[in-house]
């Protein structure tokens, strides 16, 4: 908290005696003054200020490493999102051109042979469904980890971002009411020194 305006360097006035101001004894006055609240203010303000620096830096740190972290599982889904389909791609191209040279060859078998391969294709598509379906979920839960993972990290930097704010009003409020404090000492020890 600051001294009130009038104990401030610009600002400090003697009470008026007669119309006349006392400079040269008051400017030593406000020097000590000056000296007393550096002494007694100076190392907490440089605390606080340390204070918000590391906060700073701590905050900035877990945004980087959530995001870090955001970046590597987005591209690890990624991969495997890739690998996935590149293996259905192939598997499917596989299995199309065994089906296109068995039914070139069996082109001149009888109607039976013909189901059966109809029906080896029907499972086939069957099967693909199912592998999209259980790609599109596991995806689909990842994707929810990932962000639930996200909301936590978020949460608990809200909750450190909390505890030390509310620390800093703490050590504030002592600070304040120490500063009053001295300065209700200073206008004493001022107005007993003029009278």
């Amino acid at each position: 908290m600051n001294p009130p305006e009038e104990y401030t360097n610009n600002n400090f006035r003697e009470p008026e005696q007669g119309g006349l101001i006392h400079s040269g004894k008051n400017l030593g006055e406000i020097n000590s003054l000056d000296k007393v609240r550096d002494i007694l203010f100076g190392n907490q303000i440089r605390e606080v200020e340390k204070k918000f620096t590391r906060l700073e830096e701590r905050l900035s740190k877990e945004f980087v490493n959530v995001r870090d972290e955001t970046r590597k599982r987005l591209d690890a889904l990624e991969t495997y999102i890739k690998k996935e389909v590149e293996s259905l791609t192939e598997r499917l191209k596989n299995e199309q051109s065994e089906r296109d040279s068995g039914v070139k060859t069996l082109a001149e078998e009888q109607k039976n042979l013909t189901i059966t391969l109809e029906k080896k294709f029907a499972q086939f598509e069957e099967q693909t469904t199912n592998n999209h379906r259980e790609l599109r979920e596991q995806i689909l839960s990842q994707s929810n980890n990932l962000q639930d993972d996200i909301r936590q990290k978020y949460e608990e930097i809200l909750a450190l971002l909390e505890r030390e704010s509310q620390e800093l009003r703490r050590d504030k409020t002592d600070r304040s009411s120490l500063a009053s404090l001295f300065t209700e000492l200073a206008i004493r020890l001022n107005s007993d020194t003029n009278s």
